[in-house]
């Protein structure tokens, strides 16, 4: 078995502000996860699949246009889970189209919580850390297009590791 994950990167240069902001805090995983908004969460693949996943995979970027995100403040799932993240003020629904595209299938597996596009900044860490980044990035702003997402690849050494990454293809009518 293998442990896979697919999400679209965050972009240069707020990718990297993103990653060294969440080690500066101490976050345990935040040299193992690239910023990234999740499409589907971690799933464990036979190794016979991957083929099959990597054509659903093609499929679904060939079902959704680019679309734009904007970034902008801060929120937290707390009290139902210890995360602070940077939100979406634009692009949910182009993140929610994708992520139908992507989770089904071979990927089609259920969500322990509704699905919410967004970028973790903090978690597993305690409660003032969690405020802190609440405070620190709640002027954070970046806006890109996507144009692709990527499937990962857990390394238990290395943490999650990109592999393929997909072009968006969908045509909008005229």
């Amino acid at each position: 078995m293998r442990t896979i994950g697919v999400a679209i990167p965050i972009p240069e240069p707020w990718g990297s502000q993103l990653q060294r902001y969440r080690e500066s805090i101490g976050d345990p995983m935040a040299e193992h996860i690239p910023p990234h908004i999740t499409l589907v969460p971690p799933v464990d693949l036979a190794p016979a699949v991957a083929t099959e996943v990597e054509r659903h995979l093609r499929e679904a970027a060939q079902a959704v246009t680019p679309f734009t995100v904007h970034l902008r403040g801060t929120a937290t799932f707390r009290p139902l889970s210890p995360v602070v993240f940077v939100a979406l003020a634009e692009g949910i629904s182009g993140c929610e189209s994708l992520e139908q595209a992507v989770r089904s299938g071979p990927l089609g597996v259920d969500l322990n919580y509704p699905y919410h596009p967004h970028v973790t900044i903090a978690h597993g860490v305690d409660e003032a850390v969690l405020d802190r980044a609440f405070s620190d990035l709640a002027d954070f702003e970046a806006r890109f297009e996507v144009d692709s997402f990527t499937l990962y690849v857990h390394d238990d050494v290395d943490g999650w590791v990109p592999g393929h990454t997909f072009e968006l293809r969908a045509v909008v009518a005229r």
